[in-house]
């Protein structure tokens, strides 16, 4: 009896046998990508490590790449396929006797009602996530993964409105991982809570950590974009100015399409500029913002969906080889064609719900940028500038293009004079503004109705007004 516990003992394998192996390479590969906002890459790598799992019939390592897939799912908003995702990958991970197992998919559960704002599910699940972890064996993995759960946590907890309980997890977070990112998330915290004094404490010594350590772009991004912020909250507008422009070189130099960041740090430059009363700069930054929150809701979805998609094909060579798994499949090649169209409609509702709040700044703001524009090319008028002309073109282009459509042989004087005109300048300031006499004015106008056709009874300056309509006017 001895020697059979001995040789039954001998022959089991450990729950562990596979984190550094498959666990933890998987889980740090899959969060550099979703930090770098390289989704597609994510999904690829997902798919080649379940092939790997399914090789060697490893079901967890299996679930683990069904998780990764269903968080990226969360993160876009496709919420049905994510809980199909995440219900899939349950059925191996939630009673795994490996905690990480546990912990992540946990977490990943609280991710995704954190993205559907049901806070409650949120912490209960994440509740969940920190009693397995805390199980968990010490490791380099539960160390990098224990921080980021109770700074999830203390995220949570604010949109709940306990905001006790999120200072105490952001700093059991900070306190684990002393980096730039978990002391940057604590100048969030009271940013949200409108603390400036020690949200500027702690927005410096994350960027003091940012400088001594290794920090990704993605986190750098995330830190000159709280900087900025609270710069601007302060009203020290060139220092903001100078940070949330970082925020943007480091979107560019990551290529990122993680949208809800870059989002933001566009909002704030408007805010900024409008701040400083230049509307032009504002207007454009804000234009930027719902060019983003479009791009979010329009393309990225797109691909993730192919990305996804393709996931599921290979899945399914696996599935095919084993009946059991046949019925997951069915169903996530029908939440494929079906969820996509209802997700769209869903986000068009929001969508014009949320630009509705943001139509009268931005119409307000576009209207002031051209009136400012338009006062300084009738300053030029005024002056008899040589660069009047040019101006006029860039501030309404389709005049002068329509009224070469009627005469390609209009010259540049011709049609500055027609410009003059269509600013509903009369004879007697154009004389004056151009320093030639009335009747020379009286005779130019008779020349440009012959060579646009005007018809004599024809009120020249209501023709030019239907000329080059601008949308502005």
């Amino acid at each position: 009896m001895v020697i059979l516990v001995i040789i039954v003992s001998c022959t089991q394998t450990s729950p562990y046998s596979q984190t550094e192996d498959f666990d933890q390479p998987l889980i740090e590969q899959n969060n550099e990508m979703n930090s770098s906002g390289n989704f597609e890459a994510l999904v690829k790598l997902n798919g080649i490590y379940f092939k790997k799992a399914a090789k060697s019939g490893y079901e967890e390592g299996k679930g683990l790449c069904l998780l990764n897939i269903a968080n990226v799912n969360s993160t876009e908003g496709n919420y049905e396929r994510a809980h199909l995702l995440l219900d899939k990958a349950g059925e191996s991970l939630k009673h795994s006797e490996n905690s990480f197992h546990r912990a992540k998919f946990y977490d990943s559960y609280a991710h995704y009602y954190s993205h559907l704002k049901q806070y409650d599910k949120a912490v209960i699940y994440s509740d969940s996530a920190l009693y397995a972890l805390k199980k968990a064996p010490d490791s380099n993995l539960k160390k990098k993964l224990l921080p980021r759960i109770y700074i999830n946590r203390g995220t949570y907890f604010a949109w709940k409105g306990q905001l006790g309980n999120s200072l105490k997890n952001f700093h059991k977070g900070n306190v684990l991982e002393k980096s730039a990112y978990s002391t940057c998330m604590i100048a969030q915290y009271h940013l949200y809570t409108n603390k400036l004094d020690s949200a500027g404490i702690y927005a410096l010594r994350a960027e003091e950590m940012m400088n001594r350590q290794k920090t990704p772009d993605i986190e750098k991004l995330w830190i000159y974009y709280t900087i900025g912020y609270y710069n601007k909250e302060i009203r020290h507008s060139d220092e903001a100015e100078k940070m949330l422009k970082k925020a943007l070189e480091m979107s560019v130099k990551t290529r990122l399409t993680y949208s809800f960041q870059i989002k933001d740090v566009y909002k704030a430059l408007s805010e900024l500029y409008k701040m400083k009363r230049d509307d032009e700069k504002s207007y454009y930054y804000l234009s930027r913002y719902l060019q983003e929150d479009n791009r979010l809701n329009e393309s990225r979805f797109a691909a993730i969906n192919k990305t996804t998609d393709s996931f599921i094909s290979e899945a399914k060579k696996e599935a095919d080889q084993r009946k059991n798994d046949l019925w997951i499949i069915g169903i996530l090649s029908f939440v494929t064609l079906s969820v996509s169209g209802l997700y769209v409609r869903k986000k068009i509702q929001l969508l014009k719900y949320k630009k509705k709040s943001l139509k009268t700044e931005t119409d307000t703001l576009k209207s002031r940028v051209y009136e400012k524009k338009l006062q300084e090319v009738i300053e030029l008028a005024k002056k008899n500038d040589s660069s009047f002309l040019m101006k006029f073109k860039e501030l309404n282009p389709e005049f002068i293009k329509n009224l070469l459509a009627i005469n390609p042989d209009l010259e540049n004087s011709e049609l500055a004079f027609c410009a003059l005109l269509k600013l509903h300048f009369t004879s007697k300031e154009i004389a004056e503004y151009t320093f030639v006499q009335h009747k020379s004015i009286q005779q130019k106008k008779y020349r440009i109705r012959k060579k646009l056709n005007i018809e004599g009874d024809q009120d020249i300056y209501d023709f030019f007004d239907r000329v080059g309509k601008n949308s502005n006017e």
